[in-house]
């Protein structure tokens, strides 16, 4: 009895493994076809740094002076 509880709890475990390999294959592909959505918070975050490097660029330091 002990062995065929054996045999069908590893046919199962080895179904699983399979069913796993078959998902992670579909995923790898899935993220190589193309880009993930963007979210609307990345896409704040992507705007207000580009709007934070214009304002860089223009900066111009106030020249330092010793008395």
């Amino acid at each position: 009895m002990f062995k065929i509880v054996m045999i069908i709890a590893l046919a199962i475990l080895a179904m699983a493994w399979v069913a796993y390999g078959i998902w992670r294959y579909r995923e790898n592909l899935r993220e190589k076809r193309g880009e993930k959505p963007t979210t609307e918070h990345l896409e704040k975050i992507r705007n207000s740094f580009e709007e934070y490097a214009k304002k860089l660029k223009n900066y111009e330091r106030k020249p330092y002076k010793r008395e």
